[in-house]
């Protein structure tokens, strides 16, 4: 029988950053393109570009899942995933998600809300061509998210499409993808110390136009 932990006592005090009132006036993605070169340049943190992902599923249940993000640009922030896949079908049906970076090493967090779309087939198939072959044939072995009976009904899989593709390259399948979410809403948050953080909230007004506020913690 388990007992209940109490973890009340885990705290720390935020002291790395500030986030200043100047900033209003700087484009929230030139931000998070600093905020994110910081990241990745931190020795501390590993993968710069793990973000969560929140969708809402075909049972109307939100799910929050770790994904990779591989490009971003004032258009928005791209990741890739095979369509047919719990995490495709919630995007296409329901397209309003919301993104989130975690970076504790530096106390920083930056919260997105928008609306997500395919990118265009091109741009699905120079990525799908720059992946390493394994991540290719990974993409075509893997039904994303279907019940499968064994992990060796998967290896075997992959063992036959390595012998299919010795000498040829694959062609990316239909079904697989990138995922542009283009942002309606940017939060940046700061943490500082007495649980006092900075919170900078940017939402998108018309075009290419941002407003600015600062939100009590």
């Amino acid at each position: 029988m388990s007992t209940e932990k109490d973890i009340g006592h885990l705290r720390k005090s935020y002291e790395k950053g500030a986030l200043s009132d100047a900033l209003k006036n700087v484009s929230p993605i030139s931000l998070f393109e600093q905020w994110f070169a910081e990241a990745e340049a931190h020795p501390a943190i590993e993968e710069a570009n793990a973000m969560s992902l929140v969708t809402l599923g075909e049972d109307n249940f939100p799910k929050a899942r770790v994904v990779l993000l591989k490009q971003f640009s004032p258009e928005g922030f791209v990741l890739y995933t095979n369509y047919k896949s719990e995490k495709g079908k919630a995007i296409l049906s329901h397209p309003q998600v919301g993104i989130s970076f975690f970076w504790p090493a530096l106390e920083r967090q930056v919260i997105i809300k928008g609306t997500a779309e395919k990118v265009a087939a091109e741009v699905s198939d120079a990525y799908f061509s720059s992946r390493p072959l394994g991540s290719q044939l990974g993409a075509i072995a893997s039904n994303q998210s279907e019940v499968i009976p064994s992990r060796e009904v998967l290896e075997k899989r992959l063992a036959d499409l390595e012998a299919t593709f010795k000498e040829t390259a694959p062609k990316r399948p239909e079904h697989w993808g990138g995922i542009l979410v283009r942002p309606q809403q940017i939060e940046f948050w700061q943490g500082r110390p007495n649980r006092l953080h900075d919170r900078l909230r940017y939402d998108l007004t018309s075009g290419s136009n941002w407003t600015a506020e600062r939100l009590s913690p």
